[in-house]
């Protein structure tokens, strides 16, 4: 079982576009790639529902994404992982993270997120 270079190209995007203020705070984009049963283990161990997130003041990003990867877990269910540096008044804050997406007849949507900090 492969994924095939156009999905891990656009899983990259997806992912990329929940980092960006543009997309994260676009309700419409939000509403589209949140799978109705969302849900994330953010970083600092609260779980937030589909509303929370879409509920997210919009405020400014400043964040890397760093060892980026992909992998399809099931022909319609990847896995995508990365760390993210993270700067909040001028502190970084570094998290593993892994998003799990489903394939739809309307592309992909994001199922599940975990967050976990990195001890400095």
């Amino acid at each position: 079982m492969e994924l095939s270079e156009h999905d891990r190209r656009e899983l990259q995007l997806l992912e990329e576009g929940l980092w960006r203020a543009e997309t994260r705070f676009d309700r419409a984009w939000m509403e589209r790639i949140l799978a109705p049963g969302f849900f994330e283990f953010g970083r600092s161990g609260r779980i937030y529902s589909r509303e929370d997130t879409l509920g997210i003041a919009a405020r400014p990003i400043e964040a890397k994404i760093e060892d980026s990867s992909v992998r399809l877990l099931s022909p319609d269910i990847a896995q995508v992982t990365y760390t993210s540096v993270e700067t909040y008044e001028g502190e970084e804050q570094v998290a593993n993270r892994c998003s799990l997406w489903s394939r739809t007849e309307d592309g992909w949507h994001l199922l599940f997120h975990q967050a976990t900090p990195v001890p400095d």
